[in-house]
Formats: structure tokens, sequence, C-alpha cells
């Protein structure tokens, strides 16, 4: 019992791979890209050029130098010393002082010691403001106020499509290249190819097909024949077809279709006619990869492979 459950689900798969061309499964091949999944053509629009906004930069406060305590007060007590010494220094020079060293006019001993200590009272003065002004611009730049790094406009580009790149590619050794004028020629080639396989004859469609795809194609209508069934198809609606790669490889242009159509696919019997698997009357919606290929430039394309989305 066990077998015969078997066998009846291998026949039933063997029909069903022999429902419209290519029997809905996948074979062919797709270059280097063979063993991958066709990508899903994108129904998004590419984002568009962003610019990151600059960002204001944060002012810092404004650097105020330090002053010692007491600054003013030292400076002019400083300046009226110095003021005082250059006053009394005058006043001895015309000969109005006293004695100033047994009688002699000059600096004596006094005026040189205050000299002295005024220079060594600037000294400290200015070398206090000095350190305190140093170390305000280490605080400023190890922490207590770092100039925020003011950023720089970045543009967001997507990454080009694979399919832009693809075609890009392609049209630089066939100018005449146009992605809508290819869409109708894959549009044409699969109703061409349909109507040569419901007639089980692919000797109109064979300049359309890789050696690889009509070897395959031939082995099933050999089987249909062998069986005496022709798979009918009708009514068939292409609903849209959208280019889902495109890409070159050893000299070879391939690019691979999206195809979603519906259709009415049934198998009769060849002796009496009726019907044996699918349906008259309810269409089958399907979506498939389909890829052709062709050397590089312009020449005529040719169907390397079908694939099951």
């Amino acid at each position: 019992m066990a077998i015969a459950v078997l066998f009846l689900s291998l026949s039933v798969m063997e029909m069903e791979a022999s429902a419209r061309a290519g029997g809905g499964r996948s074979f062919g091949s797709r270059g280097s890209r063979s063993y991958s999944t066709p990508a899903s053509p994108s129904s998004q629009p590419a984002p568009s050029r962003q610019v990151a906004p600059p960002s204001q930069p944060t002012s810092p406060p404004p650097f105020q130098q330090p002053q010692p305590a007491g600054g003013g007060f030292l400076r002019n007590m400083a300046g009226g010393l110095v003021g005082g010494m250059l006053g009394g220094m005058l006043f001895r020079s015309l000969g109005f002082g006293g004695g100033g060293g047994m009688g002699r006019s000059g600096i004596g001993l006094f005026e040189i010691l205050l000299l002295a200590g005024i220079g060594y009272f600037i000294y400290r003065i200015v070398k206090s403001r000095r350190e305190a002004s140093e170390s305000s611009q280490t605080y400023y730049s190890q922490g207590g106020y770092q100039q925020p790094v003011q950023a720089v406009p970045q543009s967001y580009e997507p990454e080009p499509a694979d399919v832009a790149t693809g075609l890009a590619h392609i049209r630089q050794m066939d100018a005449s290249f146009d992605e809508n004028r290819f869409n109708d020629n894959v549009m044409d080639i699969f109703f061409k190819i349909q109507g040569a396989w419901m007639n089980r004859d692919l000797a109109p469609v064979t300049n359309l097909l890789t050696d690889e795809m009509r070897r395959i194609f031939q082995e099933d209508i050999g089987k249909l024949l062998a069986d005496k069934k022709v798979n009918r198809l009708e009514n068939i609606a292409v609903r849209s077809v959208e280019v889902a790669e495109a890409w070159q490889e050893s000299g070879q242009d391939f690019i691979t279709a999206l195809i979603y159509a519906n259709l009415l696919d049934y198998t009769t019997d060849d002796t009496t006619g009726q019907v044996v698997a699918g349906s008259k009357t309810d269409p089958v919606k399907f979506e498939e990869y389909w890829t052709f290929t062709r050397p590089v430039g312009n020449n005529p394309w040719k169907l390397s492979g079908i694939d099951q989305k």
C-alpha cells in the first residue's frame, strides 16, 4: 500500500512538472549566480541625497586674564616709588639736594638699593601674572572647558543598486541597450516559448534558448509525446516584467527578470481529450525569474535559466 501511494505521488509530481514551459521548477544556469537566489526587485524608491546640517559650535566664554589679589594697589605703589626716586635723583643732579655721599651729586647707595627692590617687586608681579595665566589655560584645555569640535557636513548616499550598476556596465558595451525595450523583448520571448511548448515543437524558438535550456525543454517534451499528453496554455496574461539582477562575467551579459503572469494551465490526453492535470477554468498565477544571457555587446538574448520565486 505504501509503495502504491509513493508511486502515485511521484506520478502526480511528474505531471505537475510537465505543466507550462519549465514545469514550475528551477533549472538552467545563471553563471556564477546559479546557486544563489535571485534578488527581488526593490519597490521602494532610492533614498534621496541627504546632507547633515552642520551643528553650531558652542562659543567658549571669553577668556579673562586672572588678576592677582591686590594687583592694582601694588602697581600704583610701585609707580609712586619709581616716580619719587626719579624725582629725587633729578633734584640732586641739579644741586638742590644735600650731600649725597660727601657732597657728591649722583646716585648713592640708598638709590641703588631702592632700585633693586623695586625691580625685584616688579619681577614678582610679572611672574605671578604669568603663572596665573598658564594655570588658567591648562584648566581650559584639560577639562575645565573643552572647545567642541565643529561637525563636518557629511553626505549620505545609498550605495548604487546592483541592477543600476549592472545595466550601466552593459550599456558601456552596447550604447543602444534600453531597459524598457528589453522588458518588452522578455515578454515576447515568454509568449513564443510557451507557444512552442504547447505545440511540442521547439524549432521556432531554438535561437532563443541556450543549448542547456533547449536540451531540458526537449526532454520534457519527449516525455509528453511518449505519454501522449499535451500541456495546454490559454488566456496567457503577463502582468509585469521587471529587471531583478544585471551583471557581466566571462565576456557575457546576464539579466534576470521577474515575470508575473497568469494563465489557464492544464494537460489533456491525446487520445480522449480529457483533462488529466490542471484546470480549464481556474487560472494559475505565478512569479518566475527568467535569466537571459548573450555575449557582451549588441547581440541577441537567449534564455539560460528559470527560477521559482
